[in-house]
């Protein structure tokens, strides 16, 4: 005889917690009637383990002064959660620890969580699970992290007049979302807040694999930093760059090495740098300053310069390091990775649509992720795609206010919207009714209740 269906009263609780579960860093917060980036909050989503073997758990690693030869465990890879049992042990730090400011009771509160996209079944099986056999939140959702930006004010970005901020947030009709992160790069159009799954497409190129490379460039002609992750992850924050005319700053980099004397014009337009090391003994961070020759002819013969103070100070100097390394994300064939760059990715995926979308899609391209925080990332980009679309096509760029909150904002901004959120979320006891194909069902559009 058929199992008879239960219904269930779906109601949506007071309390919302958003997170935007990524591979470098976790983006959580509680939603609001009016959500801010205040109120997100940034956790790593890693284990560290000193030179001492002293272990770190996502935010404590925030108390941590020494990064020397710190070893970093990721759950993780490519973009996809792969170890649950380390990811737990991150949430159960973040969540269910009663000194944590994410402190929350999962019995009396909504989950909104992103993916990634095009995550296998199985993954976002064991997902479902952790969530509502471990945790047991009340009501759950499993968002595509880029279709959450299309709740953003996206014309206000263009130069539109802002939206009336009372009215609820409806996602925009037409958005190419370009998410270049920490795991990968993706580009995803989104049609009513809906991703098109076959115009989706990826690029292996993230922030992992620009560190990695700048660690194997440093290594090579400067000191052995193949185990100092932190260190070189946080040189790339600051010194790299993209470049808007490679083979000219290639160049010019050669050219300032030669000149041992350089004028001031050649100094604005030095792109060889010195990048101090960091010295966690006195506390000090690394820092960029301008190159200087004599200088430089000076610490290769002692092997280190004490400053006024009386600090032993390293550095190492920068040249087409600087911007070398974030031109994979345009030209990945660099070091053989036989893909797209960004820009043709970009066009890859407007192949999979209908042409009369392109016009809408191109007016309309938001960009977010920590990438593209680079200098000179935009220019680039814009330019390229401009040479690439259709002349008929007006190319309309924009960066998101913060691009690593924005996928975070944009939930908090769906869950703000009692109606919307219910639309979305699924709870407990429908999960242990229907079971996970049901389940995954719902959150594709692809079933009703």
């Amino acid at each position: 005889m058929p199992r008879r269906s239960t219904t269930h009263q779906r109601t949506i609780l007071d309390k919302t917690l958003v997170v935007d579960n990524g591979g470098f860093s976790i983006k959580a917060g509680f939603a609001s009637s009016t959500p801010s980036l205040d109120d997100c909050h940034i956790v790593p989503n890693c284990f560290a383990r000193e030179r001492d073997k002293k272990a770190w758990v996502g935010s404590e690693i925030e108390a941590c002064r020494d990064f020397g030869e710190m070893a970093f465990r990721r759950p993780v890879e490519k973009g996809y959660v792969v170890n649950w049992e380390a990811e737990k042990a991150i949430w159960d730090s973040t969540f269910l620890n009663p000194n944590s400011t994410l402190s929350c009771d999962p019995h009396e509160t909504n989950l909104v969580l992103t993916e990634a996209p095009n995550t296998t079944a199985a993954l976002q099986s064991n997902c479902d699970q952790i969530v509502f056999e471990e945790y047991e939140f009340a009501t759950y959702s499993r968002q595509i992290g880029p279709s959450l930006n299309a709740y953003h004010d996206i014309q206000h970005l263009f130069g539109s007049p802002s939206r009336n901020p009372q009215a609820p947030a409806t996602p925009a009709e037409c958005l190419l979302v370009i998410d270049t992160g920490f795991s990968h790069s993706v580009v995803t159009p989104l049609y009513k807040g809906r991703p098109i799954q076959q115009a989706i497409r990826r690029l292996g190129v993230g922030g992992k694999i620009l560190t990695n490379y700048l660690k194997e460039l440093i290594s090579i002609r400067h000191y052995n930093l193949m185990n100092e992750e932190h260190l070189v992850n946080e040189a790339k924050e600051k010194a790299c760059f993209v470049s808007n005319n490679f083979r000219n700053d290639l160049e010019r980099t050669w050219k300032g090495a030669a000149s041992k004397h350089p004028s001031p014009e050649q100094q604005q337009q030095e792109i060889v740098i010195d990048y101090v090391l960091p010295d966690y003994n006195a506390g000090s961070t690394g820092h960029t300053r301008p190159h200087d020759p004599s200088l430089a002819a000076r610490v290769k013969k002692m092997g280190a310069m004490a400053n006024p103070g009386g600090i032993v100070e390293d550095f190492m100097t920068l040249g087409n390091e600087r911007f070398a390394v974030p031109e994979l994300l345009f030209s990945p064939i660099d070091v053989g990775m036989k893909e797209a760059g960004l820009p043709e990715t970009v066009l890859q995926s407007l192949s999979g649509l209908p042409p009369g979308l392109w016009p809408a899609m191109l007016a309309n391209i938001l960009v977010v992720g920590g990438n593209c925080l680079f200098d000179g990332f935009m220019q680039r980009l814009e330019t390229e795609i401009r040479q690439l679309a259709p002349e008929e096509c007006v190319v309309r760029i924009a960066r998101a206010p913060d691009p690593i909150k924005s996928t975070w904002q944009g939930g908090a901004l769906l869950a703000a919207d009692t109606t919307a959120l219910k639309a979305v979320q699924a709870t407990r006891q429908e999960y242990l009714e229907h079971g996970g194909a049901w389940l995954s069902r719902i959150f594709a559009g692809a079933a009703t209740r």
